[in-house]
Formats: C-alpha cells, structure tokens, sequence
C-alpha cells in the first residue's frame, strides 16, 4: 500500500511567474570558500570532490565547504541553506540522477541563488526534462543547470575523475557567467 507521494516542491500548487532574472556570479574563484552539497546519491560526493579539486588547481578555489543533503527528494533545509550562505562563496550541488533528486537540485539551486549565492547544479541526462519541470515551476524556465551522462553510480575510479575533468570546466563558467554548453559528456 502506498503511503503518499513526496513532493519536492513542499506544497507548492500552482506554477510561479517571475521576471526572468540573472544568475548570480563571481568575478574568479580565486581564493574562494566553493560549497560542494552531495546528496547522498551514490557517487555524488567522489564526483563533486573531484570536482572541487580541480576547481582548486586550476581557478585557485581556496577552501572545499563539503555538506550532505540527507533527504535527497526534500527541499533544501533552511538551516543547511543558512550554513551554506555563511560558509560559502559559491556552491555545486550534485549529482540529481533520479527523477526526484534532480528536480530537488534545481530548486535548491534556485533557492540558493534567490539568496545570491552562485550556483552550479549538476544532474545527468536522463532526468533532464524533470530537472526542467521544476525550474519551470519555480518560476525560472531557463534555469542553467549542468548535464552529464547518466549514470554516475556505477563509475569507476578512473571514469569519475574523467566526468569531473570534464564537469569542472561547465562549473567554473557557470559561476563566472561565462556561456557553457551546459551539456558535459
């Protein structure tokens, strides 16, 4: 029997309509605090450590901030956003790889970024057209989030250090402004 459906989008009933806004961005990660927020996901954390490395050599990123979203599927806890906010200077959030936890990654990207916190939020490509329905119901349709191949879980060693390579670019401009192509083989 089931018991209810979870809705990551808390409650929300109607689709919000907002003046398209612009993300916010920084000038350089150089000496910054980069915010890497895994979900629990299977690979997630290997993948945005990775990630963070390289952002670190080769954009001179200070500090990683690492923290775990516990309820994958949830909105973004506001004492997780508070810390995030304070801790950080730009934040990646990953890896939405299942049709909850990428819509859940969008809305907490735009949530994040509602605060003015540059965000990069990477899903996989599979789960594209869900991670686009919540932007679209958060009120940014043409929200910029990261794709990658799906599936990350079963990914070698080898093969996540070789996604990240790829993946750390389409961050970095992300957060700088820059045009990426938004999809990362």
């Amino acid at each position: 029997m089931v018991g209810g459906i979870i809705d990551p989008t808390a409650g929300a009933q109607t689709r919000v309509s907002v003046e398209q806004r612009d993300s916010p961005v920084v000038s350089s990660l150089d000496g910054l605090r980069v915010g890497l927020l895994e979900n629990t996901k299977r690979n997630a954390a290997r993948i945005l450590d990775a990630v963070g490395a390289a952002l670190a050599e080769t954009h001179g990123a200070a500090e990683l901030v690492r923290r775990t979203k516990k309820q994958f599927a949830m909105p973004l806890p506001s004492d997780v956003l508070t810390d995030l906010k304070s801790t950080c200077d730009v934040v990646v959030i990953g890896v939405g790889d299942c049709g909850s936890c990428s819509a859940s990654a969008v809305a907490d990207g735009i949530a994040l970024e509602e605060t003015g916190l540059p965000t990069a939020v990477i899903c996989t490509d599979a789960f594209e057209s869900t991670a686009r329905a919540m932007a679209e119901l958060k009120g940014d349709a043409d929200y910029g989030f990261l794709l990658t191949e799906h599936p990350v879980a079963n990914l070698t060693d080898e093969q996540i250090v070789q996604r990240a390579g790829r993946l750390a670019p389409e961050v970095a401009a992300r957060l700088l402004g820059r045009r990426s192509s938004g999809v990362v083989a």
